[in-house]
């Protein structure tokens, strides 16, 4: 078995299966053989707002599969992870794709040309607290579903607007579709927003050597500064809160979070820089809990 293809599971979107498809083609140019395995999940067949199924019903059975040697590795959208590491997995970060939000609109609207009482898909409180705040007209209604789906909701007339993670836009080839990407000052994005999680069980060590070759040392950086601000407010992936960090040429960190009322009626924000960027994320954390962000996470 030691020849054999490494199987890589994914779920069976196109999106998850676009990613993981990037990062067998990857492990292929590093010299082995690999191949997709798709992994159904709860979140697949359950059409419930994620904050009802539960954090990591997304990962969970691909961890299960990987655990129960029905695949090698695991392919995850990383801002879908449980905050706790899992000591069973060894766990990199490739490249990362662009991290903002994105706006697709009929007519080529923005978020500003919408008109008053517009009606905008998503389900993410993060997202939600954020166009109200921007936008208290607006009328947000609930979206579940693959990316076409969700975009189809616009072109069939049934909303005027979703708003999706950019990247999984360009991921699938898609990006022009998007009639306003915002600024991450604008719409703070998710932690790990853009970041992919490529896992092996930690003691497959052909699998560790292959998934290795696809670490992006930048990336991992500015995503675990990112995931250590949900970590430390004791936040799972669907709690209003957001962080993005860049890293300049002498490798110092800066580090944005915020918190924010689902309802858009209070943020509190906090930045930062320095060179160790999860210990700057908890110093983050600690501030916004010190300015009441507990009492705006559980809403």
């Amino acid at each position: 078995m030691t020849n054999a293809p490494l199987r890589i599971g994914t779920r069976g979107s196109k999106l998850a299966t676009t990613q993981a498809g990037h990062m067998r083609d990857a492990i292929i140019a590093a010299g082995y053989e690999a191949e997709l395995t798709i992994i159904t999940t709860p979140g697949d067949v359950n059409m419930a707002p994620v904050e009802r199924i539960g954090v990591g019903v997304f990962t969970q059975a691909l961890r299960e599969a990987m655990e129960n040697d029905e695949c090698d590795i695991a392919v995850h959208s990383h801002k879908d992870l449980p905050t706790a590491p899992d000591e069973r997995f060894h766990l990199i970060v490739p490249v990362r794709e662009d991290n903002r939000e994105a706006l697709i609109a009929r007519d080529g609207l923005t978020l500003e040309t919408l008109p008053q009482g517009a009606k905008v898909g998503t389900s993410a409180p993060r997202r939600i607290s954020q166009l109200r705040a921007a936008r208290p007209d607006l009328e947000i209604l609930p979206l579940r579903g693959n990316i076409d789906t969700r975009m189809g909701k616009v072109t069939s007339g049934e909303l005027d607007a979703v708003v999706l993670a950019y990247a999984g836009l360009v991921r699938v080839g898609q990006g022009e579709r998007a009639t306003e990407v915002f600024d991450p000052a604008v719409i703070y994005p998710a932690p790990s927003q853009g970041a992919l999680a490529v896992e092996c069980r930690v003691d497959d060590e052909r699998a560790r050597a292959a998934i290795d070759t696809l670490v992006d040392p930048e990336a991992g950086v500015c995503a675990a500064a990112e995931r250590s601000v949900l970590r430390r407010l004791e936040a799972g992936c669907t709690a209003p809160v957001a962080a993005w960090s860049t890293i300049d040429d002498a490798g110092e960190i800066t580090l944005r979070a915020g918190v924010f009322a689902v309802d858009g009626s209070a943020q509190l924000v906090a930045e930062g820089a320095g060179d160790d960027g999860v210990a700057l994320g908890v110093e983050l954390a600690e501030k916004l809990l010190d300015d009441g962000a507990a009492d705006l996470i559980d809403g």
